[in-house]
């Protein structure tokens, strides 16, 4: 596997006429690019004490893009040379037309620096890998005599971009990205309970293979799976909710994070268009977007269209300030970029997505939130979930539940759902607690077919009133 960085302008591609194709892509336009990225990942399953897949995969290309008004031209290649460019050019130049535009300017630069540019993949051998995989496996099976299959994967990935805008500026950056997951599978007298646990970020490898850290995953995914073990059926009707801290702040990003996302908000499709400065939210919420906290899974050291990523305000205490925008919404709708201009790969073209999405603390103790309960769920962790963006409809899944009665935490709960919607969920916020926690690092964001990877996070809430989908226990 070779450590030689990226610099297709060196091995490939003369940069000079590289420079000039694009400007004859873009004349005319209001904004363009050209995306040059090499992606590399690594992906070790273990499952059930044998490899079950051992996959490397490695690509590379271009994107160049002409942006005129709403429409936008782009074209994409595996192959970076001058032939396969100037093919592009054509393509891109279908959505300038005549021209008319008026070339935006280019994002201002940065010094800074969020993550390592090592490969995490060259932090350990494959035999290592392997030898890791085993090593949970067998800890899993001797914690407890209950565990019957353990699965564990090791995903490492290493992206590098090159970013020509018209102006003739050159960016880049060169993203790790690791993960581990653990999942285990118990059974007792017949019956059969999974749980998982997971962690990464834009880091290396070490961290994660460490003994105390993966044995600690191991651990929890453990406890999860036997918490289950002893559930029972959840209760179904309108109910108030604790959310713990951490990973339930998927349901923010999903049910509230899309639609603060400006190309909804332009095209007037989100539940929250329109409302620009108004009180969306019960007071003291305050929701942020920061794709610049230092190694998270979800920060860029800038976006994929050379901004900057930043710490952007959408909902303070309450009141709706601001969208997160790529540069063709900022621009149609007045304001500035705010870094979250996002793509999958070169194959893609930018547009708005979240980065870490977080609500910030309150003042509540969270045990006070919980004993505040008379009748109502406390929900810890969260599996898949669904949201409609036009209504802010959502309905999300909880692994992890206890039921609560007069303030003390009882039973587990199995097949609970949350159902509700964004915008009145933010209103019936009654408590939030001064605990907040970032997830562990394992989040993915789909929108319009592409997948990035995101972080989300919150402190514990009490929501008052919402669904809950379950099978009508007591």
């Amino acid at each position: 596997m070779s450590a030689d960085p990226f610099r297709p302008f060196e091995t490939a591609l003369d940069r000079d006429t590289a420079l000039s194709l694009l400007l004859e892509a873009t004349h005319g336009a209001d904004d363009g690019e050209l995306f040059l990225e090499r992606r590399k990942s690594e992906v070790i399953a273990f499952d059930d004490g044998r490899v079950k897949t051992a996959s490397f995969d490695a690509s590379e290309g271009f994107g160049l893009r002409a942006v005129r008004g709403e429409t936008s031209g782009y074209a994409h290649s595996t192959t970076i040379d001058e032939h396969a460019l100037r093919r592009a050019v054509a393509t891109a130049r279908l959505a300038v037309g005549d021209g008319g535009g008026t070339m935006a300017a280019g994002p201002q630069g940065t010094n800074k620096k969020l993550y390592s540019d090592a490969d995490p993949m060259l932090q350990a051998t494959f035999p290592a890998k392997i030898d890791i995989l085993r090593e949970i496996d067998q800890f899993a099976r001797d914690l407890d005599k209950r565990v019957v299959q353990v699965s564990a994967t090791l995903a490492a990935s290493h992206q590098e971009v090159l970013i020509l805008r018209p102006e003739g500026t050159l960016v880049t950056d060169a993203r790790p990205m690791s993960r581990l997951n653990v999942s285990v599978i118990v059974e007792e007298n017949g019956k059969r309970e999974s749980g998982t646990s997971g962690a990464g970020g834009r880091a290396g490898l070490i961290g994660l293979i460490a003994p105390d850290h993966w044995q600690a995953a191991v651990r929890e995914a453990l406890r999860i799976a036997i918490v289950n073990l002893d559930a029972v059926p959840a209760p179904a009707g309108v109910m108030d909710v604790v959310l713990g801290p951490g990973w339930p702040g998927i349901l923010l990003h999903e049910a509230i994070g899309h639609g603060l996302e400006g190309d909804f908000n332009r095209k007037g499709s989100s539940a929250f268009a329109g409302l620009m400065g108004q009180q969306i939210a019960a007071k003291g919420v305050t929701v942020l977007d920061d794709g610049t906290i230092p190694d998270r899974r979800g920060s860029i050291t800038i976006d994929d269209e050379g901004t900057p990523s930043a710490k952007n305000v959408l909902i303070e205490d309450g009141v709706l300030v601001g969208y997160m925008q790529d540069r063709q919404n900022a621009r149609l709708m007045g304001v500035a970029p705010t870094g979250n201009g996002r793509r999958e790969s070169y194959q893609h073209a930018p547009m708005p997505r979240m980065t870490n999405t977080y609500m910030l603390a309150g003042d509540a103790d969270p045990a006070a939130l919980v004993a505040d309960l008379k009748d109502g769920i406390y929900a810890v962790g969260f599996g898949g979930g669904q949201v409609d963006i036009t209504n802010g409809k959502f309905v999300f899944s909880c692994t992890e539940a206890y039921r609560v009665k007069d303030g003390i935490v009882g039973a587990a709960v199995k097949g609970a759902t949350l159902i509700g919607d964004g915008a009145t969920a933010l209103k019936q916020i009654q408590g939030i607690g001064n605990d907040l926690e970032l997830d562990p690092g394992i989040g993915n964001c789909g929108k319009a077919g592409q997948w990035v990877p995101v972080g989300v996070g919150q402190p514990s809430l009490k929501i008052g009133g919402l669904t809950i989908g379950g099978a009508g226990g007591d």
